[in-house]
Order: structure tokens, then C-alpha cells, then sequence
């Protein structure tokens, strides 16, 4: 049997060419732009990406596909039956989800596809749910895909920090690999978690729990409110410090809180609660995450070379203030 970190260590050079000598720091080294993605070409068979290839991969209805260990890779939300069809196709057997939205349970065991839901945040996650994702991982039947959303940020963050804890990759190729993946320079909480994750004992990942919950029901309409309302407060902090992270609240990542909001709003459009409330309400739900998604979308795009537009910026949590009015107006005032 071949050394898993032997395979993982076949890519070392390669992934090492674009992203330099990288050392393991406190703060990630800023990343160039992310390398274009590979789109699958037509009518050939489906085959994982290579632990050493430098630009994600593009299925049908999959996204930002990257190695992170043999048969162990990282991408987007599949995307109706064809993103499911792919993932069958590619040979995936468990799929462990670290967004925040529910599962499309039906789609992955029509195709004897096993879900796993264990999410976290844009900020990292604490070492109990590190040490989870490890044991799925390392339990789990193979191949395995890990997904967020889009596959750039979370699952990327989260799929290095397992590689490294397995042992399979060192900490800068890990970093490497999120760096294919396209995850921002903003994200440093992922960041740290990998940077920070060392090889675990088998006795410490033994002790994690095996539950691998099929759905794990964080939400519910009252308490997703009541974060909104707190992540809405976060984003005026930033906004009132230029678009950095306070002073005071030096925890508080520009990007990643406005990430979460983009998250939590569009997860609230597919709670039980929102589906009985009148048709508008999930159609202004859709709008107001789609707008806190843009404003995600621009202070990621910031980098030295490419300094933050704050008027932009002030300009996009206006509209995601004024739809969250609107919403208030129309269903809670």
C-alpha cells in the first residue's frame, strides 16, 4: 500500500511554484489572483483532480473541485441532479457539508451517496469541531467531497486543516492547496486554522465524536434574526473603522461578517418557518442575501494592490440596510 503522505507529498513541488517558499505564520502571505478554473471537457469521463494540479476543477453542477489527499477533495454546493450525477460519476461515496444550509439528503441517497453536515464558520471553527471533521474524514468511506457554498473559503479552510491533522499534507502545502482553491487573504481565521493544525494522536481524533449528523439544525427564525440583528451591528463597526477590523473588535473580519450575513439570510429562506409565511417573504429573503452577498463579494476582491472602494462598499450595506427595512416593514413591523 502506498504511504498516503507520500502521495500527498508527489504535488510539493508543484503546488510550492506558485505560491513561493511559504512559511507558516501568523498571517496568511497574500495571494496572488486564484489560477482560472478548469472547465471538465464534454464527453470525457469524470476523474478527481490530482493532488498537484494548480487551477480547480469545473464539473456539471460542481465548482471549484481541488485535491486535498487521495480520494479526499473540496468544492462547491452540488448543484441539482447534475451536480449529484457528477459526484456519482467522480465515484464519491460520503459527502460532509460545512455550510451552513441543510442538505439535499434525497439527492445524495437516491445515489447511495452518505451526508454528513458539520458546519462552520467563516472566521475557522474551535478545535471540538476540528476534531470532528477529522474523524469523518479519516472514518468515513472514500472518496470523500467536502463542500461549502461556493467551495473557495470554508470547505477549502476546513479540507487543509484535515489534511495537515491526518498527516497527509504539512502545513504550507495545505495552504497551497486553499490558495488553488481561491480562498481570499481576508479569511485569516481559516487561515489560522490550518497554519495552526498539527498532526493528531489517533487517541485524540478517537475521542471526537461519531454521530456525523445527517442535518444539524443550527437555526430556526427566531434565533437567525436575532444573529442577523448582531452581524448587522458587527458590519456598522467595521463600516464606522473604514472597512477594517475595529480597534476594539480587532476579532471582527470585514469579509467573514459579511459572508456570515449572506449565509444566514439565505439559509433562513429555507427554513420550515419561512416556507409558511406568504411567497414575499422568502422573494425579499432571496434579494436581501444576494445583496449581502455583493457586498461579500467586493471586500473580498480588496487586496493592497487593489485597495477597497469604501464608497462602494458603504454603498452596498446601504441596500442590504434598506431590503432588511423593507423586509421588517412588509412581515415583522
Amino acid at each position: 500500500m502506498r504511504n498516503p503522505r507520500a502521495v500527498a507529498l508527489s504535488g510539493l513541488g508543484l503546488a510550492l511554484l506558485i505560491v513561493g517558499l511559504a512559511t507558516v505564520n501568523a498571517d496568511p502571505p497574500a495571494a496572488p489572483n486564484a489560477p482560472a478554473t478548469e472547465p471538465h471537457k464534454a464527453g470525457g469521463p469524470l476523474t478527481l483532480p490530482a493532488l498537484d494540479e494548480l487551477a480547480p476543477k469545473d464539473y456539471p453542477g460542481l465548482h471549484n473541485v481541488v485535491s486535498y489527499g487521495k480520494d479526499f477533495v473540496s468544492g462547491s454546493v452540488p448543484e441539482g441532479d447534475e451536480g449529484f450525477d457528477s459526484l456519482k460519476s467522480l465515484g464519491i461515496v460520503t459527502i460532509i457539508s460545512v455550510d451552513g444550509a441543510e442538505p439535499d439528503l434525497a439527492k445524495a441517497k437516491a445515489r447511495g451517496m452518505r451526508y454528513v453536515h458539520l458546519p462552520i464558520g467563516y472566521n475557522g471553527f474551535d478545535d471540538t469541531r476540528k476534531a470532528e471533521l477529522v474523524r469523518a474524514v479519516r472514518d468515513l468511506p472514500k472518496p470523500i467531497y467536502m463542500h461549502c457554498h461556493h467551495g473557495k473559503h470554508r470547505s477549502a479552510g476546513a479540507a487543509g486543516t484535515v489534511a495537515v491533522s491526518l498527516g497527509w499534507l504539512p502545513n504550507d502545502v495545505a495552504i497551497a492547496r486553499m490558495k488553488v482553491s481561491g480562498t481570499a487573504p481576508n479569511y485569516t481565521g481559516l487561515y489560522s486554522c490550518t497554519q495552526k493544525a498539527a498532526v493528531m494522536q489517533a487517541a485524540a481524533i478517537d475521542a471526537a465524536s461519531d454521530a456525523f449528523p445527517e442535518v444539524s439544525r443550527t437555526s430556526g427564525m427566531v434565533k437567525s434574526m436575532v444573529e442577523i440583528d448582531e452581524v448587522v451591528e458587527h458590519l456598522k463597526l467595521i463600516e464606522k473603522a473604514g472597512w477594517k477590523a475595529p480597534a476594539d473588535h480587532p476579532d471582527l473580519v470585514p469579509a467573514a461578517e459579511a459572508g456570515r450575513l449572506a449565509d444566514l439570510l439565505r439559509n433562513l429562506g429555507a427554513d420550515a418557518d419561512t416556507k409558511a409565511k406568504p411567497a414575499d417573504f422568502a422573494t425579499l429573503l432571496g434579494k436581501n442575501a444576494a445583496e449581502a452577498q455583493a457586498l461579500e463579494d467586493l471586500l473580498v476582491a480588496a487586496s493592497p494592490t487593489a485597495p477597497l472602494d469604501v464608497a462602494k462598499a458603504a454603498a452596498a450595506f446601504k441596500t442590504v440596510n434598506a431590503s432588511c427595512k423593507e423586509c421588517h416593514k412588509a412581515h415583522r413591523d
